[in-house]
């Protein structure tokens, strides 16, 4: 996977995929773990950093678009 700066240049579709490969590819190292069958024990560690980047992208991009949003008037 990319760095942060890589993963602000995509779309938020894009990231939601991302996310939803990376998550997956994670079951698979956790299962391929519990059976002996992991090589690279490393990786695991590796595909949470990555999930963690989409989400802190994902959530900046909600809260620049909290903040751009205009506030609201309950007068």
């Amino acid at each position: 996977m990319a760095a942060a700066a890589a993963l602000r240049e995509l779309a938020d579709d894009e990231l939601i995929d991302q996310l939803g490969e990376a998550k997956h590819e994670l079951f698979n190292l956790r299962f391929q773990f519990a059976t002996g069958q992991l090589e690279n024990p490393a990786r695991i560690s590796q595909v949470k950093r990555d999930i963690a980047r989409i989400n802190t992208v994902l959530r900046e991009r909600e809260i620049a678009a909290a903040e751009s949003a205009p506030a609201e008037d309950n007068s």
